[in-house]
């Protein structure tokens, strides 16, 4: 029996819609959505259904304004009555960035789930039906509202400002530092705890040119300059350890603060939080005085996204302070 809710299927590419081409054997979109939902048995008899090609684009072919163009498309499917909820299909390799931009900017209650795959329906084992299934399996679940997005991938349910991708080619390919919210135990969506939830901005437009760079053993401020050059308006830095930088790179910082761009500070380690406990020149305590933000837990990517939705809403140094410091903002 077909469930009453509405769930409205966004299919936007990636390797969910691919097969291998023979003559290159190399990976290449290739299905519509009505395709994709033809190979999951039983996928019909889980909810009234809407499918909609938006796009079918690989991930690493996603760009910040085509998140902010589909964040508003999806906030305007929500806005309807008959829409319950909507699924997005999306390529795994920067699905954390858009469902986290998603995540940051609708209000809304309503369930919004990312899904992909890691196998092209041309290899044995292809995830791209498991992952759907559960993806509207968890859209129509009671338990799903007010957890803001969320992503199934491998059998689990993560919170979209946790989930990160974390190898290259698992079919489990996604974690949470805190873990999943909830796995898919034989057929059903089981919740384990709620998801630390981001507040919403409420940002009036997106402000892309913000660049990410990755600390290393003796880098300078070289790329940092060329980013300012270019007319950067936010940098995110990802740091070693707790949040320290060489030496060389402190110049380029302060030009960036002196000219009122924010400079954001992540680690670039896997877990942690960033903190001021070094007091050496490049420590953590030495960027704090200099007026650095600091990111608390998100990856460099998650972050750069943040900034863009943060300068959205506001440049005044004192408010992006706020917005990522404030664990209650």
């Amino acid at each position: 029996m077909t469930d009453g809710r509405h769930v409205h299927v966004l299919f936007t590419g990636g390797t969910i819609s691919m097969k291998i081409d023979p003559a290159t054997h190399a990976a290449v979109p290739a299905l519509t959505g009505e395709e994709i939902v033809a190979r999951v048995q039983g996928l019909k008899k889980e909810a009234r259904l809407i499918l909609e090609d938006y796009a079918r684009l690989p991930g690493p072919h996603v760009t910040p304004e085509w998140m902010w163009q589909l964040a508003q498309h999806v906030a305007s499917l929500l806005a309807r009555p008959d829409v319950d909820a909507v699924v997005v299909t999306h390529g795994t390799d920067t699905l954390e960035e858009t469902a986290f931009l998603l995540d940051l900017t609708l209000d809304t209650d309503k369930p919004v789930v990312f899904c992909g795959a890691m196998r092209t329906v041309s290899e044995p084992g292809w995830d791209g039906p498991a992952n759907l299934m559960a993806a509207v399996r968890a859209a129509v679940h009671p338990a799903s509202r007010g957890r803001g997005v969320l992503v199934t991938v491998g059998e689990e349910v993560h919170a979209a400002s946790e989930a990160t991708k974390w190898h290259t080619q698992s079919l489990g390919a996604f974690r949470s530092p805190r873990g999943p919210l909830g796995v898919v135990d034989r057929g059903r969506i089981v919740y384990h705890r709620p998801p630390f939830r981001p507040a919403r901005l409420r940002a009036r437009s997106l402000v892309t040119p913000v660049d990410l760079h990755v600390t290393a053993a003796g880098v300078d401020d070289g790329l940092l300059r060329a980013s300012l050059a270019r007319g950067a308006r936010g940098l995110v830095l990802e740091a070693t350890g707790c949040g320290n930088v060489p030496p060389s790179m402190i110049p380029g910082i302060r030009s960036a603060l002196a000219s009122g761009v924010p400079v954001v500070l992540v680690s670039r380690c896997a877990e942690g939080r960033v903190s001021a406990a070094y007091g050496y020149e490049g420590g953590g305590l030495m960027l704090r005085e200099l007026g650095v933000v600091f990111c608390q837990e998100l990856p460099g990517q998650k972050a750069r996204i943040k900034l863009m939705v943060a300068l959205g809403v506001t440049t005044d140094p004192a408010e992006i302070r706020r917005l990522f410091e404030d664990e209650t903002a």
